[in-house]
């Protein structure tokens, strides 16, 4: 293994050994008590659907996102899936989602038969901006999606114009910037997910807040879209075996709730160190040639569910052959445009063929460990093995 030199030059570090992307087993470790206390007590009851623990993390999440109302789920694809169910979309709707995100946000879009039309995004915040959206709006364009990437908020205020003037739904996919908060030009904030006409997020265990499984949620602060997303994710039925649509099965089981009842308390404190140590990233990266480190929306904070650098001259590769060698892991988040993947590429769902500053990152981005449990130690080690490929 390498032995990098230390940030500031004046001695070569000893390596640091199993350093994680994300670490779970340290932030289980953490809270152990409390969680099994937590998991246990779900056993026990046998309460095991729509339980205690759900209807308390639904109330507690309402409480800490500002939200009227909270449905809980299965996973974060569910809960943009029930979104655009509840919004009545017809097939052959048009749909607008960045085409730099996870494929989840457009696979929603095609699975309901809509039309997905994919906008490339803004090349430091990798997030979709308002003039992206205006370019692609058509008479059939029913809903945006605008996606929180790797933990900050789009240009929100502008967004909501736009859809405003074209009487367009605004879906937001919070699944990796829970915890952020926009502010508004007059000084109002607001937490990502609750802008739009309904927010959407994921719990899968790698996020800010995570469960020990898949889980999801959807929130809005309309009364009918509650309703509405309520009879969908629960069989399409407003009372039992009554099934006024078609809808699904997707539940936030009771084990997972108590889990994220454990972690909800945390979520600051999680987003605080992740920001900490983006921090520590951003002091000792700036001034290497070659490299880009993330930028940080003027109007919201960042949770940093990533730290994503940009690394030019189709050095990234090598860059993460370099940083495997040194011990340190690392993530390519996403190699290939949406608009590429075979389940898109030449079909009728697919509005586009090249998108410029989609088609760079793709080349470019590169993701460094980011979690709540790093010591100063890692951190140093990372920095200084990156430092040293350059």
């Amino acid at each position: 293994m390498a032995t990098p030199t230390a940030p500031d030059g004046r001695a070569q570090l000893p390596p640091v050994t199993n350093i994680q992307m994300v670490d779970l087993k340290a932030q289980y470790r953490a809270m152990q008590e409390e969680v099994d206390a937590a998991v246990i007590e779900v056993i026990r009851s046998g309460a095991f659907i729509n339980g205690p623990a759900v209807k308390a993390f639904q109330t507690g999440l309402e409480n800490y996102l500002g939200a009227e109302h909270v449905i809980p789920c299965g996973n974060g694809t569910d809960a943009l899936q029930i979104a655009l169910m509840a919004l009545g979309l017809e097939p052959g709707d048009e749909v607008i989602v960045p085409a730099f995100t996870y494929v989840a946000s457009a696979e929603v879009i095609a699975l309901l038969r809509l039309r997905p039309v994919m906008v490339d995004v803004d090349p430091r915040t990798f997030n979709v901006r308002a003039e992206d959206i205006a370019a692609a709006i058509t008479p059939r364009t029913k809903a945006i999606i605008p996606v929180h990437l790797f933990g900050q908020s789009c240009d929100m205020a502008p967004i909501m114009a736009l859809a405003g003037e074209h009487g367009l739904h605004v879906v937001e996919d919070n699944a990796q910037a829970i915890g952020a908060e926009y502010t508004f030009a007059d000084g109002r904030t607001a937490r990502t997910g609750t802008i739009g006409d309904i927010g959407c997020t994921s719990f899968y265990p790698s996020k800010n807040l995570g469960a020990y499984g898949d889980g999801g949620a959807i929130n809005t602060n309309s009364r009918a879209l509650a309703d509405a997303i309520r009879k969908v994710a629960n069989h399409g039925q407003s009372r039992r075996y009554y099934h006024d649509v078609v809808g699904c099965n997707s539940r936030l089981d009771s084990v997972q709730a108590a889990v994220l009842n454990c972690k909800l308390p945390r979520l600051d404190g999680y987003c605080d160190r992740r920001r900490q140590a983006a921090d520590y990233y951003d002091a000792h990266l700036q001034g290497i040639q070659g490299l880009l480190t993330p930028a940080r929306q003027p109007n919201s904070t960042h949770v940093f569910h990533q730290y994503t650098l940009r690394i030019d001259g189709g050095r990234r590769e090598a860059l993460q052959a370099h940083l495997k060698k040194a011990g340190v892991p690392s993530m390519v988040y996403y190699p290939v445009a949406l608009y590429d993947q075979e389940a898109f590429r030449g079909s009728a769902v697919n509005n586009i063929d090249f998108l410029p500053v989609t088609d760079v990152l793709c080349k470019e981005v590169i993701s460094l460990p980011m979690h709540s449990e790093f010591d100063e130690a890692a951190l140093a080690y990372i920095v200084a093995s990156v430092r040293s490929f350059f």
